[in-house]
């Protein structure tokens, strides 16, 4: 079958997390340094990422992507897949309001939070399915983590493509049967579209 659709993970597929976790620290307090050798130090070991608040002892502070946070590729690679005639959709373990960044470029967005279910739950995968409307081998799913993105990716009937970028990209090595790209600009040769 034919891709019809492909379907983003907003993290670091998409956006350059660095900015926002730096943003995170200053308002909690915390020294960039540390809360990058924390975050490092969980993804080495395959804990949540989320654990950071929890080991520097504060709060989670609020800290939203921007646009300036957009990998320079993303954009206008979702642009080009979408003038090839594909369904483009971007997905993430987020708050709900995450969405709003990225309603503009493409056609489908989800979040954690507004769905209730997170990645990597078999749930969260069939929900993007029913979002594009079209069988789960129509789609094509592009994330940076293994665990969280790829694997069920390929456990749905997805295409699974890894993009070897931000920690867990540098970290994780996909399966044999999963695509990958070093950058989004390969993607669409990538896929065969």
């Amino acid at each position: 079958m034919a891709l019809k659709a492909v379907v983003f993970d907003m993290g670091e597929t998409l956006i350059d997390e660095t900015r926002l976790w730096e943003r995170a620290a200053d308002a909690a307090g915390a020294p960039r340094f540390t809360m990058m050798g924390i975050l490092g130090g969980l993804a080495a070991r395959g804990e949540d990422h989320r654990r950071v608040w929890e080991l520097l002892g504060v709060e989670r502070p609020d800290a939203i992507w921007t646009t300036e946070d957009f990998y320079p590729d993303a954009v206008p690679c979702l642009a080009d897949l979408r003038r090839r005639g594909l369904r483009v959709g971007a997905v993430g373990n987020t708050l709900a309001s995450a969405e709003d960044l990225l309603r503009d470029h493409v056609d489908m967005v989800g979040s954690s939070a507004r769905w209730e279910v997170e990645k990597p739950a078999s749930a969260f995968f069939e929900r993007i399915v029913s979002e594009c409307g079209v069988e789960a081998e129509e789609v094509a799913y592009v994330g940076d983590r293994v665990d969280n993105d790829v694997e069920p990716a390929l456990a749905a009937g997805m295409v699974a493509v890894h993009v070897k970028r931000g920690p867990w990209g540098h970290l994780h090595d996909p399966p044999r049967e999963a695509l990958r790209v070093l950058s989004l600009d390969e993607l669409p040769a990538v896929l065969g579209v």
